[in-house]
């Protein structure tokens, strides 16, 4: 149920919103604009109370009620675009901002490299992941914490935040205190007790699409970061599984207009793993950009034929500059900036 203030409402008359629903035992969360405040009573048992309840008190203008099974991500909570700022990246605006690394940190050489490579470029975020969860528990897992420390080390010598992967609720912690942004990969979208502990932690964070997942089912895991009152939530498309099996995945270019009409939340792309293969990632991306995208996530290796994990989809230096200047016009066309 949405609760939308009148214009310049007091916070008294706020606070009986609040109360009235508090002494329902509801939840409440608050949406507090430069104009005026929304307030979302949230529970499970919201169909059965009647709109009254909220629309008799001083200084409401409406009630409604939310159908879709999002709430706080959807644009009924708050039709203003969120903007995440990150060290002065603004992801949600104007500006597409463009995140790029190698898919697993290997070496402290690797890394730095691949730090100078994407910022010459013009990227500005790094990626690299420190844990790395794998379908074969005989595959490269990563360096750990060791991971982390690297990607600390390149942060403050090539000024560049950093994103990478946590993977269990444990880890949260830990993870929080080298990253500037939390990225939930697609295995992990719907493992609600790590959604549950970012979210406690207010982090920023990167929420990946599930393989088979609807975007209704992913909204509603949004959901369950911004209930714990983490309001720097950031969705990224990165492909769902299909009958096509030409590429990795089947990138759903469809689902950003969408996400884009039915949400606030900011909308990256990661055209690396949905294509699987470097030849077919400046296409997508391109095409991520011109449906409407906040960002891109890419994959980037300083010898992608030395990767230990997905060489065959991360683009090499030169490839990795051409693109950033074959997608500026694209970002211009729609009246954006890269």
């Amino acid at each position: 149920m949405i609760v939308e203030m009148r214009t310049r409402a007091t916070q008294k008359e706020i606070d009986s919103v609040v109360n009235r629903a508090r002494s329902l035992d509801l939840d409440v969360q608050l949406n507090v604009g430069t104009d005026k405040t929304v307030v979302a009573i949230l529970g499970s048992n919201t169909g059965q109370i009647s709109t009254d309840a909220f629309a008799v008190l001083p200084g409401v203008e409406s009630v409604s009620r939310i159908m879709k099974p999002y709430k706080l991500a959807s644009r009924e909570f708050k039709p203003k675009d969120s903007i995440v700022s990150i060290d002065g990246v603004d992801i949600g605006g104007k500006h597409v901002v463009v995140m790029a690394g190698p898919c697993a940190v290997e070496s402290e050489k690797q890394l730095l490299e691949a730090a100078r490579i994407i910022k010459k470029a013009g990227a500005s975020v790094l990626r690299g992941g420190a844990f790395k969860p794998r379908t074969s528990p005989f595959s490269f897992q990563g360096l750990e914490k060791a991971g982390l420390e690297l990607l600390a080390r390149a942060k403050q010598q090539m000024r560049l935040p950093i994103v990478t992967e946590v993977v269990e609720p444990r880890a949260v912690s830990l993870v929080s205190k080298y990253a500037d942004i939390l990225q939930v990969g697609a295995r992990n979208m719907q493992n609600y007790a790590l959604l549950t502990k970012i979210g406690k932690s207010r982090h920023p964070v990167i929420l990946k699409r599930g393989f088979s997942c609807t975007v209704t089912e992913w909204l509603t895991a949004a959901d369950y970061l911004l209930a714990e009152g983490d309001n720097q939530v950031i969705l990224c498309e990165r492909g769902i599984r299909t009958f096509e099996d030409s590429t990795r995945f089947s990138l759903d270019i469809c689902s950003i207009p969408v996400l884009k009409r039915f949400t606030h939340l900011p909308v990256i792309v990661d055209p690396s793993h949905a294509a699987g293969h470097y030849s077919y990632v400046p296409a997508l991306a391109k095409a991520a950009i011109a449906a409407g995208a906040d960002g891109l996530l890419i994959e980037v290796h300083p010898n992608p034929k030395e990767a230990l994990v997905d060489g065959l989809q991360s683009l090499t230096p030169s490839d990795f500059a051409r693109l950033m200047k074959e997608l500026k016009p694209v970002a211009e066309a729609i009246g954006r900036s890269i």
